[in-house]
């Protein structure tokens, strides 16, 4: 059978791979050394090729090869006896088969693996998983110039078994760069690092982030025949963030490989320039930002107890200019308005940064966009920054507002100036909308001030990626505080140029790029029925402990499910919509002489037994949930509402008729 040139060429390819893979070569290599040791060196006869393949089928390597290669047949014959799919909409269970990367031979590509980890100490006393057992994992996710990569999870052990190759790729058109190839001194100018960020899902679902690492790639420009293996030690993070985590095995490998490799000199010293660079930027930001500071206070004593920040410490303990943590991002077809955007930052989860002991005091970190993302959870500032970066990638003039609530709690929002001066703020936790109306304390008593509706108490700064203004007006209270940025009598600047110096584009690598946002990865139909049962049982569960039984009405169920869609278009435009043809269905579904209850409630994760234990807490919905009485029918419906980066927002509805007696 006679092989078109390209065919042969691929497969000869496929076959190079693979013999990479297993390090067949570098096993030929000892046989060969050992052959010529054992039976070489008496007599000096010559070696021939049957004498080899002898030699390596003695010692099994011949075999090896064979067992590793599969053929595309399996496959197809793995898919004809698969046990036939389900009929309704339901998710395929099987693992996906790999498929082949198409690699550009006129791009460079950054090979990375990821080759286990040794060291997590605080999993030292871990017990092996049992087969099936659900258990504690760690998941590794990467960003490298617009590209981001997920690892598989691995259970968490001192050791975690970490095998996973990532195919970065250093050129990308939409970065501008065309598809030239590119050598080595040009990949030396790119200073992008690859983030990679450790995530830990505890065995309820929930995550912890664990390090946060950048790693400079460069150094494989550098070594010998491509190739370069690293131990990275992680650190933690927060008030960890000094303290070692573990450590990963990498090995990195250009391909194609480099033509001519760089002196390790020449890596070194452009590394020491770009340190030296960006330490000098950082320096002199510095120095402006103390003389700032001076003149800030000297407007007015009280200044100095006004929430106005200039720097915020990462989850890395770093020190940033809180400008550098927001910049506009464009979200491609994932969100369609800034309100849905709104809603999308209010969905990913609300938890401050840990602190260890007591104190109530607020420990401080404002995480990468990245950590936040991976973690799908993080403090007000974390929603604030992403909010106010989407809000600018929509076109939008968007400020973050650093300031207090009630009781003085520091708080973070958004805030958006209209062409025609409209003041509105966004909270970021709950997607809220509010427009400002200031008071004038000058006005008589007598004439009717704006109530104001937001939480807010105090207003000590305002930000965004390319400006910085502290409030110098007598009160920070923001119903009294006017919005006119641009009157220096009120709101103090900070130099554009410095803020450049030390804020993307004008900064380099100490600030890191912002990831894309990625799409959901949830099924809203298949997650929706999954809640939805698994909640039919805890009810039915319940009610059997207290003597009760339990009759779905699956049409009652259906019946509900406008009323969730409403829920959620109301919560993204804030306009209501459609409850008049859910009223009459309810009419209609229950009979006269009978009474219908129905209690809904919103949650932002999937959890099942945690959303039932929450709504059992509500007199109302567990009113609902113990219903006694004549002809008791329960419906509860699940609604899922996916949003980029598998962040969603769950509508639960639990109703229930019943005939009334008197």
């Amino acid at each position: 059978m006679s092989l078109p040139p390209e065919k042969a060429s691929e497969l000869k390819q496929i076959i190079h791979q693979q013999l990479l893979k297993m390090d067949v070569h570098g096993r030929i290599r000892e046989v060969l050394a050992e052959t010529i040791r054992e039976e070489l060196a008496p007599e000096h006869q010559q070696l021939s090729t049957e004498d080899l393949i002898k030699a390596l089928r003695q010692r099994g390597i011949i075999d090896d090869v064979m067992k590793e290669l599969k053929f595309v047949t399996d496959v197809n014959e793995k898919e004809r006896t698969s046990a036939p799919k389900p009929s309704t909409h339901f998710v395929d269970r099987e693992p996906p088969v790999l498929k082949k990367t198409n690699i550009d031979p006129t791009r460079r590509y950054l090979y990375l693996q990821v080759l286990g980890g040794k060291a997590f100490l605080e999993h030292l006393q871990e017990p092996e998983p049992l087969p099936g057992q659900i258990c504690s994992t760690f998941t590794l996710c990467l960003h490298f110039r617009n590209q981001r990569f997920r690892s598989k999870p691995v259970p968490c052990a001192c050791e975690p078994d970490f095998q996973d190759g990532f195919l970065l790729e250093v050129h990308k058109e939409s970065l501008g760069d065309g598809s030239k190839m590119v050598d080595a001194t040009t990949m030396l100018s790119i200073c992008d690092p690859v983030h990679m960020v450790l995530i830990k899902t505890d065995t309820f679902g929930e995550t912890t982030l664990v390090a946060s690492y950048f790693l400079e790639w460069r150094s494989v420009l550098a070594a010998e025949n491509g190739i370069t293996n690293i131990a990275v030690e992680l650190l933690g993070v927060g008030t960890e963030s000094s303290v070692s985590v573990g450590v990963l095995n990498i090995r990195l490998e250009m391909y194609p490989q480099l033509n001519k490799m760089l002196s390790s000199e020449i890596t070194s010293t452009q590394f020491t320039l770009e340190r030296q660079k960006t330490a000098e930027k950082e320096r002199l930001f510095l120095v402006y930002a103390k003389q700032w500071w001076r003149e800030y206070l000297q407007i007015r004593p009280t200044h100095n107890v006004r929430l106005v920040k200039i720097f915020a410490q990462d989850e890395n303990g770093v020190n940033r200019p809180v400008c550098s943590f927001v910049r506009p991002l464009r979200a491609g077809r994932l969100l369609d308005t800034p309100r849905q955007a709104a809603r999308f930052v209010s969905v990913l989860g609300y938890e401050r940064a840990p602190v260890i002991g007591g104190g109530g005091g607020k420990q401080e970190q404002w995480c990468t966009l990245l950590s936040f993302l991976c973690r799908n959870k993080g403090d007000c500032e974390d929603h604030s920054n992403l909010l106010c970066s989407l809000l600018l990638g929509f076109g939008l003039e968007a400020f973050v507002c650093v300031g207090t609530k009630a009781k003085g709690v520091p708080h973070t929002w958004v805030m958006t100036r209209g062409t025609d001066g409209t003041i509105t703020f966004w909270e970021s936790l709950t997607g809220h909308r509010y427009i400002h109306r200031p008071v004038n304390p000058d006005d008589p008593p007598l004439v009717e001030q704006p109530k104001p509706l937001y939480p807010y108490r105090t207003i000590g700064c305002v930000f965004n990626h390319q400006n910085f203004f502290g409030n110098c007006q007598p009160s920070d209270a923001v119903d009294v505080c006017v919005f006119d940025l641009h009157d220096e009598s009120k709101w103090k600047p900070m130099s554009g140029e410095a803020i450049k110096s030390v804020c993307p584009p004008g900064a380099t690598s100490s600030v890191p790029p912002f990831p894309p946002l990625c799409a959901s990865a949830i099924d809203a139909a298949v997650t929706s029925n999954e809640v939805e049962l698994q909640l039919r049982i805890l009810v039915s569960e319940h009610r059997k402990d207290l003597g009760l039984s339990t009759v779905w009405d699956d049409q009652l169920s259906y019946v509900l499910s406008p009323a969730l869609a409403a829920y959620e278009l109301e919560r993204t435009t804030g306009v209501s919509a459609g409850n008049e043809e859910f009223q009459d269905a309810i009419r209609r579904a229950v009979p006269d002489g009978h009474t219908f209850k129905g209690f809904p409630i919103h949650f932002v994760h999937r959890n099942g037994r945690r959303a039932f234990a929450t709504c059992l807490r509500s007199p109302f919905c567990e009113e609902i949930i113990c219903c006694r009485g004549d002809q008791v029918r329960l419906a509860v419906r699940v609604r899922v509402f996916t949003y980029p980066e598998s962040a969603c927002a769950v509508w639960i509805m639990f109703a229930c008729k019943y005939r009334s007696v008197l």
